[in-house]
């Protein structure tokens, strides 16, 4: 399945290859970003995430390592999906979050909470 996500006030829009990973399964994170943004966050490679935004439109932030780009939209602030590798394997990865994916029925996500405050 395809589904199509975006930001708040659609500035960021992109398509996701829903059979590239899993969208009823989820990880919330309590590192000190994902704790204060909210995100239910799902992985996808990274080619399975089409822009339909120019990425020079997008804000990127980075911190602690420096090896996540979390992209969000300068006008309403949401932070649709990050990017990075796979420190496993070195595959391109998207971090999705499935709130952003407007047909996905968030009851019925399956939510793994993550101890990401510990890394």
């Amino acid at each position: 399945m395809h589904y199509q996500g975006s930001c708040h006030c659609g500035a960021i829009a992109f398509d996701l290859d829903g059979a590239a990973g899993r969208v009823d399964e989820a990880i919330d994170c309590n590192c000190s970003m994902c704790r204060r943004r909210g995100s239910l966050l799902a992985a996808f490679p990274r080619d399975a995430l089409t822009l339909k935004t120019p990425e020079s439109e997008m804000g990127t932030y980075t911190f602690n390592r420096h090896h996540i780009q979390h992209r969000f939209c300068p006008t309403c602030g949401v932070a649709p999906f990050s990017e990075g590798s796979n420190p496993k394997t070195g595959e391109r990865m998207a971090m999705v979050n499935l709130r952003c994916l407007p047909d996905v029925d968030l009851s019925k996500v399956k939510v793994t909470h993550y101890d990401g405050a510990s890394y």
